[in-house]
This record gives C-alpha cells, sequence and structure tokens, in this order.
C-alpha cells in the first residue's frame, strides 16, 4: 500500500524505510539543523522534515527503537504516537530520556519507527448496563502476578 511523503521545504530529509525484509516499522529519522542535548529525564520534540499523506482508514503508529531504549534509555514518550489519516503537518517525534546520561540527537539520526496500520471505527452507545465476565470490574493486578 503506497503512502504519500511530502519532503518539506528543508533540504536533508530521509524518507523512512525498512531495515530488514521482515521488519514491521520503518525507522525515520531527525532532521536537525544543530544536535539536541537531552539530560537524563528531558524530553524533545524532534523534528523530521517529513508529512505523509496516508489512506484514510488508516493511521501511522510511531514507536521506540529497541536499540535506543536498551542501550540509552531513550523512547518515544507517547508511544505509540498515531498520525491520522486527516493530518497532513510535520511528523515530530517527541523522545524521552530515562537513561542516567545525557543523549545527543543528531541530523540523520534513526529515532523511531513507523507502523501503518487499519484503523476500525466504532459507534459508542450509551448503556445502562454491560454483560458480566469472569473478571468482572477487577482492574490493574486483579489477575495475579503470574
Amino acid at each position: 500500500m503506497p503512502v504519500t511523503v511530502l519532503y518539506t521545504a528543508k533540504e536533508g530529509c530521509i524518507i523512512p524505510s525498512y531495515k530488514t525484509s521482515g521488519a514491521a516499522g520503518a525507522d525515520i529519522c531527525a532532521l536537525l539543523p544543530a544536535p539536541i542535548t537531552m539530560a537524563s529525564g528531558e524530553r524533545a520534540l524532534v523534528p523530521t522534515g517529513l508529512s505523509v499523506e496516508i489512506p484514510e482508514g488508516f493511521e501511522i503508529q510511531v514507536r521506540p527503537r529497541s536499540g535506543l531504549a536498551l542501550k540509552h534509555g531513550v523512547t518515544v514518550l507517547n508511544s505509540p504516537g498515531t498520525i491520522d489519516s486527516d493530518y497532513r503537518g510535520e511528523i515530530g517525534v517527541v523522545l524521552v530520556n530515562h537513561g542516567s546520561e545525557p543523549f545527543v540527537v543528531n541530523n540523520g539520526e534513526r529515532i523511531a519507527q513507523l507502523v501503518v496500520a487499519a484503523v476500525e471505527r466504532c459507534e459508542f452507545v450509551r448503556a445502562e448496563s454491560l454483560g458480566g465476565t469472569d473478571r468482572g470490574s477487577g482492574g490493574y493486578g486483579s489477575t495475579g502476578t503470574r
């Protein structure tokens, strides 16, 4: 399925790409005039210079890169982020540094991955009661830890 990618007026944009034949996510890169240094606990909106035209009925999920998370403690803060099919602005990735050391984001660095997913829309209907289940209203931890 094609997803149209618009390069903004900014030079140096890198089109998202899959690094292996079995990859579900396409890597997306930072487009920066200068490196961004994120202190431990700091978050930043990292620009990519790209906009997309997603077919109706789909979304693009913005997900962390496992290597950045494992090696540096850097992840996508609102993971997974959603890019709606009617959004036409520049893609920005909200990164957070959960690591103990400062992390430098450089121009052209792979910062996240994009996964295209189908979206089902539904109609939310008010009800006076819900059908029962074995779990009922048991919330966090109600099914045990093992």
